[in-house]
């Protein structure tokens, strides 16, 4: 018997609020977790509500991260008073009860669903590790992971329809992606992807559809591009080129995926590799067979796409531009569609293919079973984390390990130790700045060469001297003191120090 429609998303509700109380319960006792990015989203939304402007607590304009997820923290500032840092676990709560219920509204008109089989997905999604570490952090992703889905739901709409005033919604949501994270480009490309191979559009219907597209999904980022370019002559702020080739991406890809596998470390160095190509050619595989079924209007297709394209891109990207290795945080966005499109097919082929009553019982308690293992092993990872956070916070610039340390407490008890005009820096210039509000320089980077010259040119300045935050790709203590005497003002032991350089002592 049908279920009247008020109660057919009821599951997805009750997951919805679920998922909001898990946020709060990671998020209680010291707050969102903050990292380095967290903190450059933080300062440039409290500038843009203080001043005006997308400026960094270094006094830069942020051109390094795209500008929308800072303007919507500043936004939701601006309109409750209420610091970022501090609404953090409530707003990261209620995206992820809203990407929960999308979930769960997806699956519901997925081409094969049933009331078991969303039940466990939205408890696999819920408990996944990676999703939970994305939302329990002022992190980008949050948001951006909600747009994807979003997209889906329009762009899917549109495929039902081929109504140009969908598509030029799923258009602007990629427009927006986009400049929440550059990554975005990659929803443009499903859009792109589907709208190619789409057979029901005939050819001039079908170029001007893309034109469009095109044209709405890319206007923003262009805008963020340019106003990069006028700010500081680059596009997307200092990029290096890539230290790390295909083949070890590729592995780091694997590593990942096996870490949501559930597989143990010790195996990785022989897995990993394997494990990607693996998973990349059965997605490929899957892509292509419903490509030449014609059936790419579906949910599942439309998030199997997303889900290939975007993680061909990191690892692609990572292959010629220098940024963090290959990390749960950097695939989060594939969470969804992984979790999707190697569940989903198991059901079609179960409608699709026929099977006495016996055979089609055991694939099911097979299905489920598998389904079972893999959540208890989400729940085991998450309980696991859990029981290590509730008594000292989320690790990073808000768990106990730093705000109890000793150098952290005297920063935030002497922030006035400074002579005005003397410029500050810091191998850690994120850190000092969350911890008491000092505004400094980052030492230098050592693939730049002229800006190390001009830091040695400096005649008088501070250093704040994290010693277990040293970035091994800035120029360390040893390199400084190699050139120039440094006057330890303040000694911390192993957790760093403070130092003068004086004209004077040179």
């Amino acid at each position: 018997m049908p279920h009247p429609r008020y109660l057919r998303n009821l599951d997805s509700l009750i997951a919805a609020i679920l998922g909001f109380v898990v946020i709060q319960l990671y998020t209680a006792y010291s707050g969102i977790g903050v990292s380095p990015d967290s903190i450059m989203y933080a300062s440039a939304a409290r500038s843009l509500v203080s001043e005006g402007a997308l400026i960094t607590f270094n006094g830069i304009p942020l051109v390094d991260f795209p500008v929308f997820y800072p303007s919507f923290l500043a936004t939701i500032m601006f309109v409750t008073g209420v610091d970022p840092f501090t609404y953090g676990p409530i707003l990261n709560g209620l995206m992820f009860a809203t990407l929960l219920y999308l979930c769960g509204w997806i699956v519901q008109r997925f081409t094969a669903t049933t009331h078991l089989y969303k039940c466990l997905l939205l408890v696999a999604i819920m408990l996944s590790p990676a999703l939970l570490q994305i939302y329990t952090y002022l992190w980008s992703e949050t948001l951006f992971i909600l747009l994807s889905v979003v997209f889906m739901v329009i762009f899917r709409k549109y495929m039902l329809t081929r109504e140009l005033k969908w598509l030029v919604l799923a258009g602007f949501v990629a427009a927006v992606s986009t400049i929440t994270r550059y990554a975005g480009v990659t929803i443009i490309g499903t859009g792109c992807f589907l709208l190619l191979f789409d057979r029901n559009l005939e050819l001039k219907r079908k170029v001007i559809h893309i034109i469009n597209y095109s044209v709405v999904a890319c206007s923003l980022l262009v805008l963020n591009l340019m106003r990069n370019a006028l700010l500081t002559k680059t596009m997307t702020g200092p990029r290096e080129p890539s230290i790390t080739p295909f083949n070890e991406n590729l592995y780091y890809f694997g590593t990942v995926m096996a870490e949501w596998l559930h597989i143990d470390t010790i195996y990785y160095q022989t897995v990993a590799s394997p494990l990607a190509w693996v998973i990349l050619l059965v997605l490929t595989g899957m892509l292509i067979y419903q490509l030449i079924r014609g059936r790419m209007s579906s949910y599942e297709n439309i998030a199997l796409t997303f889900g290939l394209i975007y993680g061909l891109f990191i690892i692609i990207s990572s292959t010629f531009s220098r940024y963090e290795r290959i990390n749960p945080r950097l695939l989060s966005p594939m969470v969804i569609p992984l979790i999707w499109s190697l569940t989903s097919w198991v059901l079609t082929a179960f409608r699709n293919v026929r099977f006495d009553t016996r055979k089609k019982r055991i694939i099911n308690w097979v299905f489920t079973l598998v389904m079972v293992v893999f959540i208890a092993n989400e729940a085991y990872a998450d309980g696991d984390r859990y029981h290590d956070q509730k008594d000292y916070g989320n690790p990073g610039y808000t768990d106990d390990t730093w705000n109890l340390s000793k150098f952290v407490t005297f920063l935030k008890a002497n922030k006035h130790i400074y002579k005005p005009g003397i410029p500050i820096y810091s191998d850690a210039h994120e850190a000092a700045y969350f911890t008491s509000g000092i505004r400094c320089n980052n030492l230098p980077h050592r693939f730049f060469p002229n800006k190390i010259a001009d830091f040695y040119k400096v005649k008088h300045y501070y250093l704040i001297w994290f010693t277990k935050l040293e970035n091994p790709e800035l120029i360390n203590l040893q390199h400084i003191q190699e050139r120039q005497k440094l006057i330890k003002l303040y000694d911390f032991g192993d957790e760093g120090a403070i130092y003068e350089m004086r004209p004077e002592m040179q």
